[in-house]
């Protein structure tokens, strides 16, 4: 029987390293649905933290979207997030080499469809009737701070970028209502953090697919409204921390009424683009989680 050495910390090598263990584990993040194929991401060590779009389709087949030298990731905001959009038959990306944003369909080589230069993009949502991307937009052309703003973006990369919403330091969340008839977004500026006072705004979309007449909904200096989503028949939902706690809202007849008294958050600080924690099983029924006294929570809830 071997006899245990005693030797000081650091001073024997262990064939078990940081390297080896993180090169075994596979991120995976940004779930998504276009109809019945499910979409996510993949950041895989092993590939030198590469972030692949991965789908699986109705028959069960799994396949890589994008190939090898893309890297599905976005730095607005520098933590990124929202960085793909799958919708209208194709599937769009932020690649990480060069922020560009690209365009493959039916496993075709991606193409880029917005302009060179030292823009990123981030939290894309698709505009179905007017058959445009929508997203964030972060501009460094000008060097210092850069600028944010909400655009929207042709599909087929032909026309000009048009930008929908400027002026605030900081974008996020552009949501559509299930008509496309409505955009709902965040907004917030310095010195102000989004879990401190981003700010919910909405509008209608005029004919020219401008943003029409905007309304602030809640947030501000002392309230923090995240996760904008609506609900299958057209209302407004989001959490706020009026109450110091994120809890769960909608805005009906221009009032914000609370769906739940709970103390407890149902909501995480956004760090990153696209974090949700609740979703529509219905238009009368909310699946989300919280957190209360430490652990997580995934029930139903009842609106």
């Amino acid at each position: 029987m071997s006899v245990p050495q005693v030797r000081p910390y650091g001073s024997w090598a262990s064939p078990i390293t940081a390297a080896l263990i993180a090169s075994g584990a596979v991120g995976l993040s940004e779930v998504r649905l276009d109809g019945d194929t499910v979409y996510w991401l993949e950041m895989r060590p092993s590939e030198g933290g590469r972030s692949v779009v991965v789908r699986r389709r109705p028959d069960g087949k799994v396949e890589d979207c994008i190939p090898q030298s893309f890297n599905a990731r976005t730095r607005v905001h520098e933590y990124g997030g929202g960085s793909y959009l799958a919708a209208a038959g194709a599937l769009f990306f932020a690649n990480f080499a060069d922020q560009r944003v690209y365009r493959t369909r039916h496993g075709e080589p991606p193409v880029a469809v917005t302009p060179a230069g030292d823009f990123r993009y981030a939290d894309f949502v698709w505009d179905d009737p007017r058959a445009r991307i929508v997203c964030v937009c972060e501009d460094h052309t000008a060097g210092g701070e850069p600028r944010n703003s909400i655009v929207a973006l042709d599909p087929d990369g032909g026309g000009p970028t048009r930008v929908l919403l400027s002026g605030r330091d900081f974008y996020a969340a552009p949501r559509f209502s299930p008509d496309g008839m409505s955009l709902a977004w965040l907004e917030w500026s310095h010195p102000h953090m989004p879990w401190d006072a981003a700010e919910l705004w909405m509008a209608p979309i005029g004919t020219d697919g401008s943003l029409e007449h905007p309304a602030h909904v809640a947030g501000g200096d002392r309230e923090s409204a995240v996760q904008p989503l609506w609900s299958p028949d057209g209302i407004l939902h989001f959490a706020s921390d009026r109450d110091n706690w994120w809890s769960l809202c909608r805005f009906v007849n221009g009032r914000v009424e609370p769906l739940t008294t709970l103390e407890a958050e149902f909501a995480t600080p956004p760090w990153a683009f696209g974090m949700q924690n609740y979703a529509f099983a219905s238009p009368t029924r909310i699946v989300c989680s919280f957190t209360r006294h430490g652990p997580g929570r995934l029930p139903p809830s009842t609106r």
